[in-house]
């Protein structure tokens, strides 16, 4: 099952927040589909009272139990955590965040992409969700976002997962390669199985064959009159990433006063010598690493990285 929650973010975006958890044993109830194709953006699908309303108890842990906001990388969705969120569901209050632009939360063509909107969203999640202090774990774009707003409210911030983020500023050339990089996807795509081939296999960028990166993407996708297109604007992923590519953020990670672990897959964009340095500058920071997992750590092996990430929540969140 996987439930909805609406969120008003920063400039009043709307936003979207999933609560996963598994479907119930004798309730034959309708769920909501992860697959990206079941809504497209702007589509609303079933939404569910925030906590403290009627039946806001909903499946899994209470409003009341340790609160855990998880935030998608660049281009990703809310739904990309949905093992996390379940796993965690037994124990903790997990919600994932559909980020502006992303998922099926709002997409204004004119609205912020800043790194201060980005922050001033996950705030208001955690508020208005009655999660905080909150324990915050954070993919690439996601974990930059995580570590600013335990910099910014650490009130909130009980704990921070930083999976697979650079602190370093990436340049102006990283950036071009983006933009060159969006003009060589072959969209429309025919058919979801094209889109898992294509990112999967056949992208330039591919080293080696990559089924989970393929449904990665797939998951992003919904279905157009002409095809399968991105249920983000590019130009809009652009905008967000030229937020923080021309930037350095090792000031803010030493503002972070909560415990923090820097989680890096072994192939993935964050290197080890940068990612012991940002733990060095992390004032309670500890480090991880899955081996035989890419950037995208949690979908290429989602048994290490759980087995990577339980002794730090368990601490945080039951120490």
């Amino acid at each position: 099952m996987a439930r909805r929650i609406e969120v008003t973010g920063a400039g009043g975006v709307r936003l979207a927040a999933w609560e996963f958890a598994d479907p119930p044993k004798s309730d034959p109830a309708p769920f909501v589909p992860e697959q990206a194709g079941a809504a497209g953006p702007g589509e609303d699908g079933p939404q569910a009272p925030a906590p403290g309303g009627p039946g806001a108890e909903g499946a899994g842990a209470g409003a009341h139990d340790p609160g855990v906001l998880l935030l998608h990388g660049l281009m990703g969705r809310a739904s990309h955590w949905a093992g996390t969120a379940r796993w965690l569901a037994g124990r903790h209050r997990a919600v994932a965040l559909d980020q502006r632009g992303h998922g099926q939360s709002e997409k204004p063509p004119r609205a912020a992409y800043t790194r201060e909107a980005y922050v001033a969203d996950a705030e208001a999640a955690v508020d208005q969700l009655g999660l905080g202090p909150a324990v915050v774990i954070g993919h690439a774009m996601g974990a930059l976002t995580a570590w600013q707003l335990a910099a910014r409210r650490p009130d909130l911030v009980r704990g921070l997962v930083i999976c697979d983020m650079r602190a370093s500023a990436l340049g102006a050339a990283s950036q071009r390669e983006w933009e060159d990089w969006f003009t060589t996807w072959p969209t429309p795509f025919a058919t979801l199985a094209d889109v898992r081939k294509w990112f999967g296999e056949d992208d330039p960028w591919v080293e080696r064959p990559s089924p989970a990166r393929g449904e990665f993407y797939a998951e992003v996708m919904h279905e157009c009159p002409d095809g399968w297109r991105p249920v983000f604007d590019p130009g809009q992923m652009l905008k967000s990433r030229e937020s923080w590519v021309y930037d350095a953020h090792w000031e803010e990670l030493a503002q972070v006063q909560c415990p923090a672990l820097v989680v890096r897959g072994l192939d993935g964009e964050l290197g080890r010598a940068e990612a012991q340095e940002m733990v060095r500058v992390l004032p309670r920071g500890q480090y991880a690493e899955v081996a035989e997992a890419g950037h995208l750590v949690h979908y290429d092996q989602p048994e290490a990285w759980r087995a990577a990430v339980e002794p730090f929540l368990d601490a945080v969140l039951t120490g």
